[in-house]
């Protein structure tokens, strides 16, 4: 059987990371994209096939697809991209993951987990820093008490600078404000309107909630209720956050999403290697349970670009090698909350 994976989006920042990565484990990688001539001067290197196909032509994609036994989708903002490989890849019988950290297409993509279990695919959104670390964390702690009901994720370290394509699909959500999930529901919240300190080991440190992944993906890998998680942020962000609210109506119009995207082209492409290499980052998460139960847990990680790529390719290359679980899963759900483990530099703490 194929084990030839398909990377799309393979000239972007992080497509870039990833490919060289697959190709320095001498995976079967085919390299896709919209442009066949950007996709050629990253293959060159790396001796990769190339396929340039747009996710607009479904029949060209699918003929693209005949051959791959995994699609690792790099192509962001995903709420464009995400449906139709999702529909190519159901069509072709073809596993797919993704990168996304958009609540919506996660919620998107586990909607159709039945029609994947039908026809033996799997469908794994999420295989970056978006969320693998804090999903395996997650299902780790929430294992660890009796009918656990509040999930709290907070991640410090997050500076090591962003890539275009995420500044991007963070523009697309300035206007959304807080999500959170409570009692089972996706629920919005005011931007800054949750804030609580977190002990990493070195005395309090402030989090702001902020919408993240985790209310979905961990929602289906714990089926914990309620779940929020929080940004460890210093100074006057918390504030801004808050003030923010007046003006959060403005992104949402298409213009000004537009000018800010523009302006985002203007930016490097990306944390270079020494930024890559030179940060980490700390995840805590906390899980209350029956009786007032609560279990803590802490776990360090390579920066969050760095974790990505390895955390991406790796579990491309497990899906290929064995036969996966099918239908909608999350990163522990289909590898075990002691997958990120596997993963270099990764290393975990129960804290109590």
């Amino acid at each position: 059987m194929s084990q030839r994976i398909l990377i799309y989006g393979a000239t972007g920042y992080t497509g870039r990371l990833i490919a060289s990565e697959a190709a320095r484990r001498g995976l079967d990688v085919v390299l896709a994209g919209r442009n066949a001539e950007a996709l050629k001067e990253v293959a060159m290197p790396l001796s990769c096939e190339t396929r340039a196909v747009l996710l607009s032509d479904p029949a060209r994609l699918g003929a693209a697809l005949e051959d791959i036994a995994c699609v690792l989708h790099v192509a962001g903002p995903f709420s464009e991209t995400a449906a139709s490989m999702v529909d190519a890849c159901l069509e072709t019988r073809t596993h797919y993951l993704d990168v996304t950290g958009e609540i919506d297409v996660f919620e998107a993509i586990a909607r159709r987990g039945a029609e994947a279990r039908k026809v033996g695919v799997l469908l794994l959104p999420g295989v970056g820093f978006d969320v693998v670390p804090s999903d395996c964390l997650a299902a780790h702690v929430a294992a660890r008490v009796e009918d656990p009901h509040t999930l709290r994720i907070a991640i410090a370290g997050m500076g090591s600078g962003i890539s275009r394509g995420t500044a991007k699909t963070a523009i697309e959500s300035l206007g959304d404000g807080l999500r959170i999930r409570k009692n089972g529901i996706l629920t919005n919240r005011p931007a800054g309107s949750l804030v609580r300190d977190f002990d990493f080991g070195a005395g309090p440190a402030r989090g702001v909630a902020m919408p993240w992944g985790d209310i979905v993906t961990a929602f289906h890998s714990t089926g914990v209720p309620n779940i929020e998680v929080y940004f460890i942020m210093g100074g006057r962000i918390p504030t801004l956050l808050k003030a923010s609210r007046l003006i959060a109506p403005l992104f949402n119009f298409s213009a000004v999403q537009n000018f800010l995207k523009s302006r985002v082209d203007k930016m490097p492409a990306g944390p270079d290697e020494t930024a890559r290499e030179a940060t980490g980052t700390i995840l805590l998460a906390e899980v209350e349970g029956l009786g007032g139960q609560v279990a803590r847990a802490r776990l360090e990680t390579p920066s969050g670009y760095k974790l990505t790529y390895q955390a991406a390719v790796e579990i491309a290359a497990r899906v290929v090698r064995a036969q996966p679980p099918t239908g909608y899963q999350t990163p522990s759900s289909a590898f075990g909350a002691d997958f990120v483990l596997d993963l270099p530099g990764c290393r975990r703490i129960d804290v109590d």
